[in-house]
Order: C-alpha cells, then structure tokens, then sequence
C-alpha cells in the first residue's frame, strides 16, 4: 500500500471537472449520459471545468446544460481522483444541491433520471460510486482515490472527512 500512497502524492491531472448531485424529497437526481467520458452510464451532471471559472460555478454551468435546471443550496462534499492506464488522470469536485430550479429536460447530453435514494442502479454506474456516493448522500465528505484500466476500476480508496476538514475544489490552491 506505501507505493501506492507516495503515486498519489506526486499525482497531477491533466483536467478538472465537477459533479453535481441533486438530492431532495427522498430522490436524486441522475442523468443517463448520451456522449463523451461514461457514455451510456449512469451519473450524476457535470464535466470540465472552464478556463477562468470556479469549481462550483462549472457544477451550476453543466448541470444548467445537460439538464436545463438550476441547482440551489450547493456545497463541495467530496473529491475524487481518477488515473487511468493510458495516462488521463482527472480531479473531479463533487457537489451536493438541496434543490432545483426548474424541471429536468432531456438533452443532446443526457437523460434526466430522478432516483429514488434506495434504489440507486450501480450495477449501470462507474465501478467506484458505491464506494463513495453512499456515504456522501449519508452526509459525508470524502476524498476518493482511483485506479482505472477503461473501464475496468483497479484499486480504490476512499478517505471520510470530519466536518471541519478542509476539502480543495479542483481548480482552487490547497
């Protein structure tokens, strides 16, 4: 396990990125992704995160364009670190929202899908979310750690948070 710890503490991604998860009234809200990175999965909206632009401020922006929704209430709860074998490596934020602003619309990007919270379908998710997304929903703050070969996940950690522990937004020093 040493050599794997002292991987990730010169890591550096290539991109940054964000999710964004809405949950309210006992449901989440997910998207069926129509293109890019985890086509065809289940996921929750988000994407790169722009020249000039803050995390969060890309979480409210892709939610706003694969959806066509507003979230509101919106705070970082985990970090997620992903290398893959062929070299891409990613930081993704990921945020909770505590609501909407409007009624979610499909779009070239993806298919909104409101869940409800005990029937999550990991079996159609990335290999890593049932390592992380339930204990965030639970109100966790996280940062995960992730091995992939395609899609195929290699190894995993996920390290819990207190509340007063600080987490950095991909994007932000710290």
């Amino acid at each position: 396990m040493p050599v794997v710890l002292e991987f990730w503490k010169s890591w550096s991604p290539t991109e940054r990125a964000t999710l964004c998860f809405v949950i309210r009234s006992g449901e989440i809200l997910l998207i069926l992704k129509k293109r890019g990175l985890g086509a065809g999965k289940i996921n929750g909206p988000g994407g790169r995160i722009e020249s000039g632009e803050t995390a969060l401020e890309a979480a409210i922006r892709e939610t706003r364009e694969e959806l066509g929704v507003t979230p509101v209430g919106v705070e970082l709860r985990g970090e997620l670190h992903f290398q893959f074998a062929d070299g891409y490596a990613l930081h993704c934020g990921v945020f909770v929202a505590s609501d909407c602003l409007g009624e979610p619309v499909e779009t070239d990007e993806a298919v909104p899908v409101w869940t409800p919270l005990d029937r999550i379908p990991y079996h159609e998710m990335w290999a890593d979310d049932i390592h992380w997304l339930p204990g965030m929903i639970a109100g966790g703050r996280f940062r995960g750690f992730f091995h992939f070969d395609g899609e195929a996940m290699l190894t995993n950690r996920v390290d819990w948070m207190s509340a007063d522990s600080g987490l950095s937004a991909p994007g932000s020093s710290g």
